[in-house]
Parts: C-alpha cells; sequence; structure tokens
C-alpha cells in the first residue's frame, strides 16, 4: 500500500467563488482545466500531468514566504517566460531572485493571489524533463 500522489489542495478563502475564477481565467488550473495531453475534461478535477512534487514542511518562522500565511503553492510550469508575458499583460505583480534560479533545479517566479496566497511558479531544468 503506496500513496500515489497529491490528491487535492485545500484551502480557506474569503471569497471562494472569485478565488476559484482568478485560478481558472489567470493560471489555468481548478476543476473542468485540462492539461494538453492529459485526457478529457472533468467538471470536478483539474487534469494535469504527471511529474515531480515536492512535500516540504517549513521552518516555523522561515522568511521564504509571508509569516502570515500557512502555505505556498508551487505549479510546476512549461514555459516560465511565456507564462511571465501573459501575467505582466493582464497586471499581476511578478517577483524574481536571480538566487532562486540554478541549474540543477530550474528557474522561479512569484505571484500572489487577490487573498495574499504566494504561488511559486517553477520551471524545471532541461535535463529534469
Amino acid at each position: 500500500m503506496a500513496v500515489l500522489g497529491l490528491g487535492g489542495v485545500f484551502f480557506r478563502a474569503r471569497d471562494p467563488d472569485a478565488l476559484t475564477e482568478w485560478y481558472r481565467d489567470y493560471l489555468g488550473i481548478g476543476a473542468g482545466c485540462v492539461v494538453e495531453g492529459a485526457g478529457p475534461a472533468d467538471p470536478w478535477m483539474w487534469r494535469t500531468l504527471g511529474g515531480p512534487v515536492v512535500f516540504a514542511p517549513f521552518k516555523a518562522d522561515t522568511d521564504y514566504f509571508a509569516a502570515d500565511k500557512a502555505f505556498m503553492l508551487n505549479l510546476r510550469v512549461d514555459d516560465l517566460e511565456g507564462m511571465l508575458e501573459q501575467l505582466n499583460a493582464a497586471g499581476i505583480a511578478i517577483e524574481t531572485r536571480e538566487e532562486w534560479d540554478s541549474l540543477e533545479t530550474g528557474r522561479f517566479a512569484r505571484i500572489h493571489d487577490p487573498e495574499g496566497n504566494a504561488i511559486e511558479l517553477w520551471e524545471q531544468p532541461p535535463s529534469a524533463g
């Protein structure tokens, strides 16, 4: 018996309907969304492609994301530059730092949803495909 993978992400929101729409509109994730090649749409699920998932509790006093937030989402993307162009065109603030990127781990950028939750966008290094 083994855990097969991440089955969902659940979190509280002041306005769940608006936040659901924001994630669907700007990141293409949520119920009914499908990544190309992941199968047919399903009204209850976001169909994704398999790949690595980091599961890592951080120290309570970490400064890697806001102290008043209990979590940060990390989303794998296949074209970070293209994603950043779309988000920038939509007026979404983007943070990048050279020290976040490396040949071993890939490239990163950070945005925040309308309720202030950090979202880290991660493009794997080419060799990790």
